[in-house]
């Protein structure tokens, strides 16, 4: 198991279990209630913060290709998906 699956879905999980956690042992007196929402609020801004960066490193890929499209294109003079024109139609 990879370090990075660990802090995407563990880390957060186990924040949430721990709310659940302390509203059985505490026997759910309003303490209790209050930690876990608290413990709620911190694990679903862990999950949010994970899905924020995941959805921020995924435009260094599309960049990246863009960045080899224009070089395909300053090399050859055409975009590499480009289809060459029909030759005496």
């Amino acid at each position: 198991m990879s370090f990075m699956k660990i802090v995407r879905f563990w880390v957060p999980a186990a924040i949430l279990v721990g709310g659940v956690v302390l509203v059985i042992v505490r026997g759910g007196d309003e303490t209790s209630l209050e930690g876990c929402a608290a413990l709620w609020g911190a694990g679903l801004s862990v999950a949010l913060l994970n899905w924020l960066h995941r959805i921020g490193v995924s435009g260094d890929s599309a960049r990246a290709e863009e960045d080899a499209a224009r070089a395909y294109f300053a090399r050859y003079g055409k975009w590499p998906d480009e289809v060459p024109p029909r030759q005496g139609s």
